[in-house]
């Protein structure tokens, strides 16, 4: 299946801090310019970069185009929309309530929202919302989410109402699930307690105190000097990102900022001035699986596979735009990144700029193994296409990337055209390189499906649930397929 505003974690850990000279700043420099080159280069990362180490900037610089159709250049000063990044600015704003005593974290869903289901908003708290743990479905994988929300204007009272209303998928705080549903939720409280449009609560919370003068809400109708354009890779080349109402995303992505703004906001969070001290390390303290209030809080290791590194972080991805921010609250170091191009590999790059600034080896960029994939299946048939993958995974594996995701967006690209019967085998040869991944067998299935072959489809779908049985999806479409047959005499 294809995924919706994706988050992927960056994660965390300890290690020990040594200074760092003149000399070897420079040299950061120098390195970490050359790595985003060379991501640049691979057209895997276009966008903007800001490192800090412990003694200051280190790097800010752009990288590529603001807007490829009319080749203006980015700047560090280029507006992007930075997604669920969004999500620590929300809850930065329900902490501040929290310190007004206008909303407590053990306050429930019923009595914040009054007009939400009673039966399950009376069992879930603010902290459920904060921190992932609600239960409540995630509104953008509503089926109805595309048709209903996401391009057309949908007032927020009838959005929860429709899409983030549903039953709960487990009882609040057993488990964590990532969920825009809740930081939906979140910001219709944030409008509720203070009677003001979520995007100026921000602006006049946050925002104006911190000197953060190039960012805001994004709204699409606005002339707004310097804003990126969005793009999403696709196997034959960028094309424009489809159309998103930035009032879909709402509390939960519907930012903008620079990597400049971004900075001042890493400089506010280590002092006190938005926060009280024991708030802002509520702020913090990570929940199930790692995440804060809008935060991950977590280890894992940087690039040579065993060097840890202590952050605090999150990404985003939204139609046209892919971004991170990872801060060190001991060294005061932190790298961000926004790219106008959904699909860049910014984790990967901030993951090798870490490592960079501890002195490891970074992994070198892979180029995309669907891209090499299609510019072969546009010289030829679907056959010499895939004997160029396998031939490529043989004698090149450290150059391309071989993942199922890459596949994938191949199979979805060719469906999109119109050619099926390519798409399918492109699925297969999937199925064939990740036997076990869900995913793979629920994409498969739905090709199978767009063609017209159900029962091909349905062994798909079947074969999807037996690795990943939570795939409501398909689920749905397996009762949808067999309900002819089981009404049949």
């Amino acid at each position: 299946m294809m995924q919706r505003w994706t988050y992927i974690r960056v994660a965390v850990g300890l290690v020990l801090m040594l200074g760092v000279s003149p000399a070897m700043a420079a040299s950061n420099k120098e390195s970490i310019d050359k790595l985003a080159t060379k991501y640049h280069e691979f057209r895997q990362f276009n966008g903007t970069v800001l490192v800090v180490g412990e003694k200051g900037i280190i790097l800010k610089k752009a990288y590529g185009l603001a807007n490829f159709e009319w080749q203006i250049s980015a700047t560090p000063d280029t507006k992007f929309r930075i997604a669920s990044i969004t999500k620590q600015f929300t809850s930065m704003v329900i902490m501040q309530l929290v310190a007004e005593g206008k909303v407590g974290l053990d306050d429930s869903l019923s009595k914040l929202l009054p007009d939400y289901r009673q039966d399950t908003g009376s069992r879930v708290t603010l902290t459920h919302l904060l921190n992932h743990t609600s239960g409540i479905p995630s509104f953008t994988n509503h089926p109805d989410f595309v048709a209903k929300a996401s391009r057309n204007p949908f007032p927020a009272a009838e959005l929860i109402k429709q899409l983030a209303s549903g039953d709960l998928e487990f009882e609040p705080g057993t488990k964590y699930a990532y969920n825009n549903s809740g930081y939906y939720l979140l910001g219709a409280i944030i409008e509720r307690v203070t009677g003001k449009p979520y995007a100026q609560v921000v602006q006049e919370r946050i925002f104006d105190p911190v000197g953060m003068k190039n960012s805001g809400y994004d709204v699409s109708a606005t002339v707004l000097p310097k804003r990126a354009s969005g793009y999403v890779s696709t196997p034959d080349g960028l094309r424009n990102a489809p159309y998103i109402n930035m009032d879909a995303p709402f509390a939960a992505g519907g930012l903008y900022s620079t990597v400049e703004d971004l900075y001042l906001w890493d400089r506010a969070l280590h002092g006190d001035t938005l926060l009280p001290p024991a708030l802002k390390q509520r702020m913090f303290t990570p929940g199930l699986q790692g995440y804060a209030f809008g935060w991950e809080v977590q280890s894992a290791k940087l690039d040579d596979g065993k060097t840890e590194v202590a952050l605090q972080s999150h990404r985003g991805g939204v139609e046209g735009f892919s971004t991170i921010i990872s801060r060190s609250p001991e060294t005061k170091e932190a790298v961000i990144i926004l790219s106008n191009v959904r699909g860049s590999n910014v984790q990967g790059l901030a993951s090798g700029i870490w490592s960079l600034l501890r002195g490891v080896k970074p992994q070198a960029p892979r180029r995309s193994i669907s891209e090499a994939v299609m510019t072969a299946l546009a010289k030829g048939p679907i056959t010499e296409a895939i004997a160029t993958y396998r031939t490529l995974k043989a004698q090149k594996p450290d150059e391309y990337k071989f993942n199922p995701g890459e596949l994938n967006r191949l199979g979805y690209q060719l469906m999109k055209e119109g050619r099926l019967a390519d798409a399918v085998e492109i699925f297969k040869l999937n199925v064939e390189m990740y036997p076990t991944d869900g995913n793979v067998h629920d994409s498969l299935g739905e090709a199978y499906l767009a063609r017209g072959d159900k029962a091909l489809a349905a062994e798909s779908y079947r074969r999807s649930l037996e690795f990943d049985p939570k795939n409501a999806d398909a689920v749905r479409i397996l009762k949808e397929i067999e309900q002819p047959s089981a009404k049949s005499p």
